[in-house]
């Protein structure tokens, strides 16, 4: 059984929780403390035995699988955009020529990948990654 809407199931040794993506706030999905807390208190009041500590060890791999989830849904896009914030354009514009080799009909992979190579001032590369996103479009 998956998800429902709005949720990504976390398991924790044999506990699946259902974990709602709105704990998880811009590019870097940082966690939400206020939402942490009451969604704690929700855990708690189904699971008593689960300590804050392990709530936290829970709320680490929700994020971690959270970060996954949205690279999926966004063809790399997401952690491209992730590692260029965080300074890394180079280990950005890896990950998606990666994601490119294995869907090279990605239009906004494509476009997102010229856009970061002119940034990095490769732009003669930039410009033959934005036509090739037209071409996908």
């Amino acid at each position: 059984m998956s998800a429902p809407e709005g949720y990504f199931t976390v398991y924790h040794g044999s506990l699946s929780v259902n974990v709602p993506r709105s704990l998880f706030k811009g590019t870097l999905a940082k966690v939400d403390a206020k939402e942490a807390d009451s969604f704690y208190e929700l855990v708690r009041s189904r699971y008593p035995w689960i300590t804050r500590n392990s709530f936290d060890v829970m709320m680490d791999k929700a994020r971690t699988e959270y970060l996954r989830i949205r690279d999926e849904e966004t063809g790399g896009i997401s952690t491209s955009r992730r590692l260029a914030s965080e300074g890394d354009k180079k280990g950005a514009i890896a990950h998606l020529r990666e994601h490119l080799e294995e869907d090279p009909d990605d239009a906004d992979a494509w476009m997102e990948l010229g856009k970061l190579l002119c940034e990095t001032g490769n732009t003669a590369e930039g410009y033959k990654a934005i036509n090739e996103a037209r071409k996908h479009y």
